[in-house]
């Protein structure tokens, strides 16, 4: 587990009766608060209450995909009723929480099925009634099936506000185009940029699991004014464990907001085997998704990691004004000078000369 010194954050003492129901349903249980770097003598304390979800496909996958999906919005609405007991404001779900994260074995059926609606589907209305139940914003990353454009499919986050309103949408905008998992055959890359949703707990953008390797996507939050940035992934490997405590944390110094990495656990079996364009024959498993969900501060702090192998949520208490007062600070924001690297990024998207100089 990982350790940070105490004078980052405190302990966040959450109520028996949130306590009891994650001991009920089996869910690892978390917490801490982000120490802020000082008290401010203009502004009031703006205190969220973050809770992250990371879980395990609880049934396999030969069940049909109606079976499969009532599972998963049970363990959902299992994980929301206990941060509903333990006051989150905000709860994320990992990435495709309510499917198998089927991309990987190249077969478009039966798992093009999940698809549906972002604004009114049928995860999005359960979602909705939930979230103005609990008075809780709700971000879920979906499947989206666009009926208006040629039913093309989108890898989609939904944000759901604390009313039950549906506000919006973002598209994951980078999907890896590699064998393994096929991810291109399934979805467009996105057309809806970097939006940032105004919610009564703060302004929140979404990037999408393979969006974390790229920092100028999370440049294109801070620019937008995100304050929490999510990152539900589903993510395997020993070189992906080995940037994953990483790039969330360095997001957040770098652009002055709080970054919560949320990812899947478990294995997951799949009746048919992956194969190569070629047709090699490698394995019929997902390989292990290493949970490990957890969030990061604007000044360099983050909290312990769920586990590995288990669900568990993560309930972190952040304090906004930390963003603002990391930015003051270090003066990151008077000293980046953007209009050197819009230059260089506009030359670089046709065709550019690399400026190396050398000695004659």
């Amino acid at each position: 587990m990982y350790t940070l010194k105490k004078f980052y954050f405190s302990d966040l003492e959450l109520s028996e009766k949130c306590k009891k129901l994650a001991a009920k349903y089996k869910v690892q249980l978390l917490s801490c608060t982000f120490t802020n770097l000082r008290e401010e003598q203009m502004r009031s304390t703006r205190m969220v209450r973050i809770g992250l979800f990371q879980q395990k496909l609880p049934v396999p996958l030969s069940y049909p995909i109606r079976k499969i999906k009532i599972e998963m919005y049970t363990l959902a609405t299992d994980a929301i009723k206990i941060a509903a007991k333990g006051g989150v404001n905000v709860f994320c779900l990992q990435q495709a929480w309510n499917m198998p994260y089927a991309f990987c074995p190249g077969e478009h059926m039966p798992w093009s099925d999940y698809a549906e609606r972002a604004e009114d589907g049928p995860t999005t209305r359960i979602l909705q009634a939930l979230a103005e139940e609990n008075k809780m914003v709700i971000i879920s990353t979906i499947l989206e099936r666009d009926e208006n454009l040629e039913d093309r499919i989108w890898n989609t986050a939904v944000v759901i506000d604390n009313h039950g309103n549906y506000l919006g949408k973002h598209r994951r905008n980078h999907i890896p185009k590699i064998e393994i998992p096929n991810e291109p055959t399934y979805y467009c890359e996105g057309n809806a940029d970097h939006p940032v949703f105004q919610t009564d707990y703060g302004r929140i953008g979404v990037s999408i699991c393979y969006e974390r390797h790229f920092p100028l996507n999370w440049l294109g939050y801070a620019l937008n004014g995100a304050q929490i940035v999510f990152n539900p992934c589903a993510a395997i490997g020993d070189q992906m464990e080995t940037l994953w405590p990483i790039e969330a944390r360095n997001a957040a110094i770098a652009n002055g907001y709080y970054v919560c990495a949320i990812n899947r656990v478990g294995t997951e079996i799949y009746e048919h085997e992956f194969e190569t364009d070629e047709g090699v024959v490698l394995h019929k498993d997902s390989g292990s998704f290493f949970g490990s969900s957890y969030i990061a501060a604007p000044n360099g702090a983050r909290s312990a990691g769920l586990s590995r192998t288990k669900n568990g949520l993560l309930v972190c208490d952040v304090d906004l004004n930390m963003c603002r007062q990391i930015k003051d600070d270090r003066g990151y924001g008077a000293f980046e000078r953007p209009e050197l690297y819009s230059n260089i990024i506009k030359e670089a998207t046709n065709s550019y000369k690399r400026q190396i100089l050398t000695k004659y």
